[in-house]
């Protein structure tokens, strides 16, 4: 299976506040895209899974990427 970049973009609830939030990540599928999104949210942020709102997952292209570190695991 090849992996693929994918650009998410959501909200998530900080508090009392709605904070959005853009990542690009690379994945195999969107499942795996979506599960990615709430560890990496709810071990860093302590955020549980209904508090984070996912509303877009494209796939992109590499000329597309703008996160430096996914640049790099491309390049490898």
């Amino acid at each position: 299976m090849k992996t693929k970049i994918f650009r998410i973009q959501g909200k998530f609830m900080m508090g009392n506040a709605i904070k959005p939030f853009t990542r690009e990540l690379k994945a195999i599928n969107e499942e795996e895209i979506k599960e990615k999104i709430y560890s990496e949210f709810g071990s860093k942020h302590h955020i549980k899974r209904n508090k984070i709102m996912i509303e877009e997952i494209d796939e992109i292209s590499a000329d597309e990427i703008q996160d430096p570190l996914v640049k790099a695991l491309i390049k490898e």
